[in-house]
């Protein structure tokens, strides 16, 4: 017994690996063949590397400072995902270190360089210091740094000021990389997500369609209720590059040191794409109750579900058209094209639903409102 255990635990881990794998070999793709997340990931990573080595040569091989480290971690810290972000943060952690490095300085030098004594002194209130907001998530600097400057041993004014040089270099040398080398803009992210998020629509309003045409289909019912839940969370992406497209624009050269391309999509983008969400997500509930085996809700006869697998084809095709064309003429006259082609399954499915009777009717009926208002939602705009 315990060594099939051991097997399923094996297999499942096997099967954790391998999924760990592929996403991280399509990260790696998509990060060296288009732009998007990952190809800007791995821009601010390669620019953090960058200051931290700027920053020690800087402080550890040129000024042979005592304390060089802090030069190359405090760069790393501050190149963020924006360049205001990076002028906060530095403030924030410039502001925290000195206090640290002072406070710690001067227990140094009250206890005659006695160390426990010194913590004792110092590490209470610099945690206790690190929790007020206004220094954000930098507040722990101050004891890691009050750590460093007693663990070092030293408080003389020479130290304390080398300390404070070396952590000021590396502020300056982060923000300065992050603002002058390839300056993060966010304007593309808004559209690559809800782009992603088309597509994440499509693949689930086609194997939804598909799905109902099979025999199993009420099997499969519940995992489309989950990716359709998940769906909600690739909408919050949307949500959140638009508001580092926001924040980037801010003190930011990047709009005159790189090619930024088309603004983002309106915000009005972002709460239709939301109503599709709910509408797919109420469709897919609805499916889940209704698969029989006393789930609740009757089960529409056969001949409604395959008029409704067409009206989720015709969906995914919609939706599929916004994730790979972007807009202009010859793309509106397709996405209309497409449109009709839906409204005639609906209309199809519309007659069908008249035949219904009985529970079975209301079960219907809600497949029939909801599919309308996802269709009107991915309707082409004016």
């Amino acid at each position: 017994m315990n060594g099939l255990v051991r097997k399923a635990r094996w297999s499942a881990n096997g099967r954790w690996a391998g999924r760990e794998w592929t996403a991280v070999r399509r990260s790696v793709h998509s990060a060296f063949e288009e732009s998007g997340p990952e190809r800007d990931t791995l821009v601010q990573s390669l620019k953090a590397a960058a200051a931290a080595i700027i920053a020690w040569a800087l402080t550890g091989w040129w000024l042979q400072a005592p304390m060089a480290l802090l030069a190359p971690w405090t760069a790393v810290a501050l190149v963020s995902s924006t360049v205001y972000q990076s002028l906060r943060t530095g403030s924030q952690q410039f502001g925290i270190i000195v206090l640290g490095t002072v406070w710690a300085s001067a227990a140094m030098a009250v206890t005659h360089d006695q160390t426990m004594a010194a913590m004792l002194l110092t590490l209470p209130f610099m945690t206790l210091l690190g929790n007020y907001r206004r220094f954000g998530s930098q507040g722990i600097l101050g004891a890691s740094t009050a750590l460093f400057v007693i663990t070092y041993g030293s408080s003389s004014a020479s130290n304390v000021g080398h300390r404070l040089l070396e952590t000021l270099i590396g502020a300056v040398v982060g923000i300065m990389v992050n603002a002058l080398v390839l300056p993060p803009v966010h304007l593309r992210s808004v559209r690559d997500r809800l782009r992603r998020l088309a597509r994440g629509s499509a693949d689930l309003l086609d194997a939804m369609a598909h799905g109902l045409r099979e025999d199993n289909a009420w099997e499969k019912a519940g995992n489309w209720h989950t990716e359709a839940s998940r769906l909600s969370l690739s909408l919050q992406g949307v949500a959140d590059a638009r508001h580092w497209a926001t924040e980037g624009a801010r003190w930011n050269p990047g709009g005159r040191l790189r090619r930024t391309g088309p603004p983002p999509p309106p915000f009005t983008e972002d709460v239709r794409w939301g109503r599709v969400c709910t509408r797919i997500l109420a469709v897919a509930r609805t499916l889940n109750e209704s698969g029989g085996d006393g789930r609740g809700l009757p089960t529409p006869p056969p001949c409604f579900l395959v008029e409704l697998s067409d009206v989720l084809e015709q969906a995914a095709r919609m939706c599929l058209e916004e994730a790979e064309h972007p807009a202009s003429a010859t793309d509106d006259r397709r996405r209309e094209r497409a449109f009709d082609k839906a409204w005639v399954t609906h209309r199809a499915l519309a007659d069908n639903f008249q035949h219904q009777e009985g529970p079975a009717a209301a079960v219907g009926g809600a497949l029939l409102l909801e599919t309308r208002q996802l269709l009107m939602d991915l309707a082409p705009r004016p």
